[in-house]
């Protein structure tokens, strides 16, 4: 091990002692129990939903195309109780929501309008209706009238066939019992494909692609008053405004780009000098979020996304990703251009081709990367930015896992594999009120676990522990190294909750594990 790595690890070390005491004992995570499908990178725990009333978490299990459905009623030992084959409704399950009794399941069938299928919590179908092509993630208004759906519209492999990305608008109000077709409306973006509609900043960038073709609804989020949906077009990096009672979409609003180069805001940008060093670049990154939440403090509405960070990769038709190495360098913008390209520096880092040649003669003034490598808080009412977590996610995590550093989540001995791609890859976000305080949950794809912080005042966010459920010492593929790659994250109140005390229940794709904690406050 190198002194330059011994050296950034005592640094991150201090930086986190220092943020952790200011949160002494304000919170704990413990493993109270998993359920474990013994499948590896298969996708078999994709998405979870907890049904109080029943005490069953209902999880997609992409390995087989079902709908598990797991008791909790011994949250020290989950067990299977049944798995729901939905697939005379499409190819496969891809997201679950459960409410009042009733699990809403959204299925893809390719790039052909999918569908929304509405079970009882023993699995017995009740209903189902046609939302738009290839509905990834749903959920329920708070006032229970409406389920959500973001239709992503994605294109095939070969980007022959395109559909329109949507979100669909069912109205449950008179019983999931009697839905049909005629429940459903479908808000599209086909305003915004003529000219001057979209605002400067929104990236539309797929070959031959409308804006309505491009956007690609990843998650939705509803005010606290079901009036408006806030929908993440991950790969666009923006965020589109849905209007629920009027069925369309309101606006689209670009999410900016994050500057690297400022201190507090730096990545470790390179695989290649075997060390964790997390430094000011001169590089912007994308946030192209995933996961996003709506929260409300002092009357007013919030939102907070997982800046996970995606690529669009169509082998032998569309690659967006490439490396400075690769690319030229304007010598005004980049006077050590020769420098920065060296592989020790940025020159591996994972940038977009689709952004900073705006001159276009062939060279490039300015590099965008994948991801945010943070979490950021919105304001709701016009989408400006009110915190970002800046580098912090980095250093959290170079701190707990210094020999574990950026690793990927479907190797062990994988230090720094991540660090030239989008680092730890903070994907799902949940929030949750304990006591007086509102915390946040994001889940780290790459290294794993889960990262908490108090934000109770949204503009200056604390951070208060991390856990990762993940054994580095051991073999993924044989399933000796815990949770890999956490997906879905739900938090049970403890009111709600089998034990009476609150949960957090986090789905990891990767390792097909579903890890319950029990959440303390402390005193």
């Amino acid at each position: 091990m190198r002194f330059g790595k011994f050296l950034m690890i005592a640094v991150v070390l201090m930086l986190a002692v220092s943020a952790a005491a200011a949160q002494e004992n304000a919170l704990s995570l413990d493993v109270v129990g998993s359920y474990t499908t013994g499948v590896f990178d298969g996708g078999a725990t994709e998405i979870v939903a907890y049904d109080p009333a029943s005490q069953q978490i209902f999880s997609i299990n992409g390995d087989n195309g079902t709908v598990d459905i797991i008791s909790l009623a011994d949250a020290a030992a989950p067990a299977l109780v049944a798995q729901v084959d939905l697939s005379e409704y499409g190819d496969s399950p891809t997201h679950v929501r459960v409410r009042d009794g009733v699990a809403a399941v959204s299925v893809a069938n390719d790039q052909d309008p999918g569908s929304v299928v509405f079970i009882t919590t023993a699995g017995e179908v009740i209903s189902a209706v046609t939302v738009g092509a290839l509905p990834d993630m749903l959920i329920f208004t708070p006032d229970n009238t409406k389920v959500l759906t973001a239709n992503e519209g994605e294109p095939n492999d070969d980007y022959t066939v395109d559909p329109e990305g949507s979100v669909s608008i069912i109205d449950i109000s008179g019983g999931v019992e009697n839905l049909t077709d005629a429940n459903v409306t479908t808000a599209t973006f086909e305003a915004f494909n003529a000219d001057g509609a979209l605002p400067e900043g929104v990236r539309v960038f797929g070959p031959g692609a409308t804006p309505a073709q491009d956007f690609e609804p990843e998650y939705i989020a509803v005010s606290p008053d079901s009036a408006t949906a806030y929908v993440t077009l991950q790969e666009n990096n923006a965020l589109a405004v849905v209007d629920i009672a009027a069925g369309t979409v309101s606006a689209v609003l670009p999410l900016g780009f994050k500057d690297f180069s400022v201190e507090g805001s730096g990545i470790d940008p390179t695989d290649e000098d075997g060390a964790i060093n997390i430094r000011p670049v001169p590089v912007f990154g994308m946030y192209l979020p995933d996961a996003i939440e709506a929260f409300e403090v002092g009357g007013e509405v919030y939102l907070i996304t997982a800046n996970e960070g995606d690529s669009r990769e169509y082998e032998d038709v569309f690659v967006e990703e490439t490396e400075p190495q690769e690319l030229t360098l304007d010598a005004e913008a980049f006077p050590n251009a020769a420098e920065l390209q060296q592989e020790s520096e940025i020159g591996k880092l994972e940038v977009t081709t689709t952004l900073g040649d705006s001159d276009g003669d062939g060279d490039y003034e300015a590099l965008y990367a994948f991801g945010g490598r943070s979490f950021s808080i919105w304001s709701a009412a016009d989408g400006s930015l009110i915190y970002d977590s800046g580098d912090q996610l980095e250093q959290i995590t170079a701190a707990a896992f210094p020999d574990d550093f950026n690793s990927t989540n479907e190797e062990n001995g994988s230090f720094e594999d991540r660090s030239d791609n989008a680092g730890p890859e903070p994907e799902g976000v949940t929030v949750g009120m304990i006591g007086e305080s509102l915390y946040a949950f994001i889940g780290l794809e790459r290294i794993g676990g889960i990262v908490v912080f108090d934000i109770t005042d949204p503009t200056a966010p604390a951070f208060v522990t991390y856990v990762n459920n993940r054994d580095f010492s051991g073999d993924a593929e044989a399933g000796t190294a815990g949770d890999l790659g956490p997906e879905g994250i739900v938090f049970v109140t403890a009111e709600n909750s089998p034990t009476g005390g609150d949960l957090l229940i986090v789905s990891n794709e990767v390792s097909g594990s579903i890890t319950i904690y029990i959440v303390t406050a402390g005193m």
